[in-house]
């Protein structure tokens, strides 16, 4: 064997001669595609010393939501007179070049980060990312510290800045917090900046030890299900290739540190061969809403979601319930929290005038009225004002709007966002806005799903890579049976028989009679992929010529958008 010396490249970076530009964004909500950057924030440092720092307002263009001004101590009037994030932009560039970039829940800022650059024709930062979060994670244990939050570090390693959710001061803590972490990373080793990105990657010694689980696992497409010693389900997922799909979980490609801490749990892997990748989608949420496995977030609870219902009283009203029953109420829906709910309510009454008030009403026995009969926004049937056949105008026109017809509510809140801006009211006119989306999203996905669970039953395929089909019979939205048919094979007879030994559905009430809403999205997007083919369908499958989607389309690509996003900057929805 011949020696090679190795040069100083092979040695790495040292830590002590790398500059980390720490750095922390304000922004004004949790996702960089709705939201924008508030305050930016940062320091650079190397060997300990801080070469500088760099601290801005930025306005983002329209409001900032009232909690986040609770939240950051930033508000509407701090920001008017700051510059916008496209002037900031270059210079914070500047001034992270060469860097390494440093942040407590790094994906997060550098989210919002490559989101600003994307929108100003900048390339997204190649900088190193180191995440202090991460680094905390794989350096303290739970009895050092609760949780990895920054508050909690700086209070641990005794920062000389105290986190405020201000950007240049969160920035400074965050360095403190680095600091203290490279001085412990030590003890392993680590000593470059090469060995610092290993170090964070590498597997721990739970997922190296419990490599043997993913044995015997088999290539196939399905269901996977990590146990604890119990046989209580930890986590349920799914893939196309289940043996790749549970190894990777044992190796360094795994860094989500509540899956890392399941692995650390987990002490057998079970799994479910399905035949085709829809079958293994729809068993998954089967399974998550079944067992309910604490590891994972989605999906958990859906009998959780709230519904929309036009009651079926003599003067009905719109509730928001939490329970489809089969008592002949329309209802929209299913929405993800009550305030969506509320938000699609209030868009509706803008356009329908359905009384809002909670109590049972009779023609008998009238009741006083409140004060939106004096402002024009309800008959008073409660007084008598108006009678079960004129208020049954209103019904039918709430219940078109929910299933069919979305433009009367459409034109209604539209009228009222103008006004609204045409009195420089712009923050009320936002709040229109975004209670038309949410009916509007409301109203598409439900026209959307009872297009498909209306249908006793159809049957469809879509082509395999080896040149045979996979064929799913789906019967009021729920998936009732799937196969695979090889290559060659007569589709006649096989169609046929898995028709025959299909799950026999009983279809309840409601848009979503026989499945969850979850379920009944994956067979349509099944369905939207290339190359499905329809191979039976006894009724026809249509949706409404004046349904939401053509509207919530555009209002999608309004919120999508990197241009104006408040009324007083346009008109986004028209």
């Amino acid at each position: 064997m011949v020696a090679v010396q190795g040069t100083f490249d092979e040695l790495g970076t040292p830590l002590a001669e790398v500059t980390f530009v720490v750095f922390d964004l304000e922004t004004t909500g949790g996702s960089a595609a709705d939201n924008a950057i508030t305050e930016i924030g940062a320091v650079k440092v190397r060997a300990g010393e801080i070469l500088g720092d760099f601290g801005t307002l930025v306005d983002p263009g329209g409001p900032i939501p009232p909690f986040i001004s609770v939240l950051t101590g930033i508000t509407d009037a701090m920001v008017m007179a700051a510059p916008k994030i496209g002037e900031v932009l270059p210079a914070f560039l500047e001034f992270i070049r060469g860097a390494v970039l440093v942040a407590h829940n790094a994906p997060f800022d550098m989210g919002f980060l490559k989101a600003a650059c994307a929108a100003h024709g900048y390339p997204p930062p190649a900088n190193p990312v180191v995440d202090t979060a991460d680094l905390a994670r794989r350096l303290l244990s739970r009895d050092e510290v609760p949780n990895c939050k920054l508050s909690t570090l700086a209070r641990v390693f005794r920062s000389s800045t105290e986190p405020c959710h201000r950007a240049l001061a969160d920035a400074r803590a965050t360095t403190d917090v680095l600091h203290a972490l490279i001085e412990r990373v030590g003890s392993f080793d680590v000593h470059t900046l090469e060995e610092l990105k290993g170090f964070v990657r590498a597997p721990t010694p739970e997922q190296r030890r419990k490599r043997h689980l993913a044995d015997g696992v088999p290539a196939r497409p399905g269901v996977y299900v990590f146990e604890d010693e119990r046989g209580e389900a930890l986590y349920v997922g799914k893939s196309t290739n289940l043996r790749n799909r549970v190894r990777s979980y044992f190796t360094a490609s795994e860094t989500r540190p509540r899956v890392r801490e399941m692995v650390g749990i987990a002490e057998r892997v079970r799994t479910i061969v399905c035949a085709t990748a829809l079958e293994a989608e729809v068993r998954e949420l089967r399974l998550i809403a079944a067992a309910k496995p604490r590891y994972n977030r989605r999906s958990r609870f859906p009998e959780k979601a709230v519904w929309l219902k036009l009651t079926t009283e003599v003067f009905p009203r719109l509730s928001i319930v939490r329970e489809v029953k089969d008592d002949g109420a329309a209802y929209l829906g299913p929405f993800g929290s009550g305030r969506a709910a509320e938000d699609a309510r209030a868009a509706l009454h803008e356009a329908v005038p359905l009384r809002r008030c909670n109590d049972r009403l009779s023609p008998r026995r009238p009741t006083p009225a409140c004060a939106l009969h004096e402002l024009g926004r309800c008959g008073a049937p409660c007084e008598g004002r108006e009678t079960p056949e004129a208020y049954s105008e209103h019904v039918r026109a709430a219940r078109a709007a929910m299933e069919t017809d979305v433009r009367p509510v459409a034109a209604a809140v539209q009228t009222r966002i103008d006004r609204l801006s045409a009195e420089l009211r712009y923050e009320e006119a936002a709040a229109e806005r975004d209670r038309l989306a949410a009916f509007v999203r409301a109203a598409a996905r439900m026209q959307r799903l009872v297009s498909l669970t209306r249908l006793p039953e159809f049957v469809a395929a879509s082509p395999t890579f080896d040149g045979g089909w996979d064929i799913h019979v789906v019967r009021h939205g729920r998936l009732a049976a799937a196969g695979t048919m090889p290559r060659g094979a007569h589709p006649v007879p096989f169609v046929d028989a898995l028709v025959a030994t299909a799950e026999t559905v009983v279809p309840g009430p409601g848009p979503t009679p026989a499945a969850t809403a979850e379920e009944t999205e994956c067979v349509l997007r099944w369905l939207d992929t290339p190359g499905v083919r329809l191979v039976r369908l006894d009724e026809g499958w249509s949706q409404p010529v004046h349904g939401a989607e053509r509207l919530r389309a555009r209002i999608e690509r309004a919120y999508a958008s990197p241009g104006p996003r408040s009324p007083r900057e346009g008109r986004p929805l028209r």
